[in-house]
C-alpha cells in the first residue's frame, strides 16, 4: 500500500530546501507502518536519503549525501594509523606542549598489558601503522619491551626528544627492532637559541647529538619541527640543516603550532575542522593526539575492543562532515 497524501507532501517539501538538506515530514497515528514504507520507496525512487524513521516522523535529506570517508586519501583514512600515548611524564617542560608534559605531570602510563593488547587488535582493525608517543616514552622503564610489543605486530614509529640516548637508555634502544621502527626526534630550528627559547637549555645540542646516535646505532630517523603557522613559508634552510644530518627529505616534518595544552597562541582545532586520527591513552579514545588531553576531542573512556572506537570515531567523522556540507549548500537567489 501507498500513502499518496504523504508521497504528495514529500514532493512539497524536497521541492522547499537546497540539496544537501535535511527536512521533516510526519503523518498520523494511522497506519504508520504503511507511511515508513511509503517514504523508504519514495527516497529510493528519487535518489533521496532516509536519515531517520520514528513512529509518526522521517527526517530526509534532498539528494544522497557523498560518504566522506572516499575523499581522503587512503594514508588518511581514521584508524589507518593509530597513536598511543604511553605516557605523560617528561624531561622537558616545552613552552607549548600540546598535552601539558613536564617533569611534574603525572606519568599515566598506558602499560605494557594495553599496548599489547592494541597492537593486537589493531591489526585485526586494519591499522597499518602504530605510533608511540609521549610525553617523553624513553622515560619508562620498559619501553624496549612496549616497542617490541608494537613492532611484533605491525611497523612502529616512536617519538622522542631524543636527549635519552645514554646509560641503560641506550641499551633499551639497541634492543629495539631497526627494521621495524622508525625514531621521530624533535627539533625545532636550525638555530640552537631559538629551539632552546621553547623546550630548554641546551636541549637543541642534545636532540642533534640523539639524530646522529640514533643513525650510528642503524635506525630510519624522522625530524619533525613546531612553528608558529606564519612561519610555515620560510624553513628551507631548515630542511636545508636537516639534509646535512642526513635525515631525508620525506622524514622532515614541519607542523604549526596548535593553541592546545600550554600553548598561548597557534591555529585552533576542532573536531569539526580536524581529520581524526585515533588516539588512545590510559584515559581513553580521543580524536586526534594534538588534543589527547583535552575532555572537548574526548571519543570514548572504553579502550577495548579497539575496532569498536576506530567505527565510533568514523561514524563521527562522517557525521560532521556531512552537516558541514549541508550547512555549505549552495542557495540560489538568482
Amino acid at each position: 500500500m501507498v500513502n499518496h497524501a504523504l508521497v504528495l507532501d514529500l514532493v512539497e517539501r524536497v521541492g522547499a530546501v537546497a540539496t544537501g538538506a535535511t527536512f521533516t515530514v510526519g503523518w498520523g497515528a494511522d497506519d504508520p507502518e504503511v507511511a515508513s514504507e511509503t517514504v523508504a520507496a519514495w527516497c529510493e525512487r528519487t535518489g533521496n536519503q532516509l536519515v531517520e524513521v520514528g513512529d509518526s516522523f522521517a527526517v530526509l535529506r534532498r539528494g544522497r549525501a557523498a560518504d566522506p570517508l572516499l575523499d581522503l586519501d587512503p594514508d588518511q583514512l581514521p584508524g589507518t594509523r593509530l597513536w598511543m600515548y604511553t605516557n605523560f611524564d617528561c624531561n622537558l617542560a616545552c613552552d607549548y606542549c600540546c598535552v601539558r608534559s613536564s617533569p611534574q605531570t603525572e606519568r599515566r602510563a598506558l602499560g605494557l598489558d594495553r599496548v599489547r593488547q592494541l597492537a593486537a587488535e589493531a591489526v585485526q582493525a586494519g591499522v597499518s601503522e602504530l605510533i608511540l608517543t609521549g610525553g617523553e616514552p624513553f622515560l619508562l622503564p620498559d619501553l624496549d619491551e612496549v616497542v617490541a610489543a608494537c613492532t611484533s605486530q605491525l611497523p612502529t614509529t616512536l617519538l622522542t626528544n631524543g636527549m635519552l640516548f645514554t646509560g641503560h637508555r641506550l641499551e633499551r634502544l639497541r634492543r629495539m627492532d631497526r627494521q621495524r621502527l622508525t625514531l621521530q626526534i624533535s627539533v625545532d630550528s636550525a638555530t640552537p637559541e631559538i629551539h632552546d627559547s621553547h623546550r630548554g637549555k641546551r636541549s637543541w645540542k642534545r636532540a642533534v647529538d640523539g639524530i646522529r646516535i640514533a643513525h650510528e646505532e642503524g635506525f630510519r630517523v624522522k625530524v619533525a619541527a613546531t612553528l608558529p603557522a606564519e612561519q610555515l613559508h620560510e624553513v628551507e634552510p631548515f630542511h636545508v640543516f636537516l639534509d646535512t644530518l642526513g635525515v631525508a627529505r620525506e622524514d622532515q616534518v614541519i607542523r604549526a603550532l596548535a593553541h592546545r595544552g600550554v600553548s598561548e597562541t597557534g591555529i585552533e582545532l576542532t573536531m569539526e575542522s580536524l581529520i581524526p586520527e585515533v588516539t588512545i591513552t590510559a584515559d581513553g579514545v580521543y580524536w586526534h593526539p594534538i588534543a589527547a588531553d583535552h575532555e572537548d576531542q574526548l571519543v570514548s573512556r572504553e579502550l577495548f575492543p579497539l575496532k569498536n572506537a576506530i567505527d565510533e570515531v568514523r561514524a563521527r567523522f562522517v557525521e560532521h562532515r556531512q552537516r558541514a556540507n549541508a550547512a555549505a549548500a549552495w542557495f540560489p537567489c538568482a
